[in-house]
């Protein structure tokens, strides 16, 4: 039972550590979403702002055309043309000392070509835990960080 204690209040610690440093965010990260496996980096903006590219996308190659596949579902139609192993997925991101979390970001889906707002924050198992929200509607999503 004390070890039991011990271990969740170890997890604890951990989980409040990272979310308590605002560069723990920074990395890469195994996503997998909607049967889509990729590798996404975190990195921190001149702003002091956190954004996230897809680096790394599983079945990156269109399977009639032989080509990389594009991002043909982003609203903005001047981004259409981005291969999907590059496409930026996660914007404006700030850390937010008082709730111990990242928040105020865009968090986009290129796999429906919708873009919502995002926060983040760290599990005690190490994980980032995305949500995702348009108009209350929400997902939430886990990255692992590599």
């Amino acid at each position: 039972m004390v070890l039991l204690l011990f271990v969740g209040l170890a997890g604890l610690h951990a989980q409040n550590s990272l979310n308590g440093r605002p560069d723990a965010v920074v990395g890469t990260y195994r996503v997998v979403h909607d049967g889509e496996v990729s590798k996404v980096r975190v990195y921190k903006c001149s702003d002091g702002s956190y954004a996230a590219q897809c680096i790394y996308l599983q079945d990156s190659i269109d399977k009639k055309s032989g080509k990389i596949r594009l991002d043909t579902k982003n609203p903005d139609k001047n981004l259409r043309n981005v291969p999907c192993n590059r496409v930026v997925i996660l914007r404006d991101l700030r850390y937010n000392a008082k709730k111990q979390r990242w928040d105020g970001g865009r968090i986009y889906d290129p796999t429906r070509g919708i873009k919502a707002q995002c926060t983040c924050e760290f599990m005690p198992d190490g994980r980032l835990k995305l949500r995702g929200s348009v108009l209350g509607i929400g997902e939430t999503i886990y990255w692992i960080k590599l």
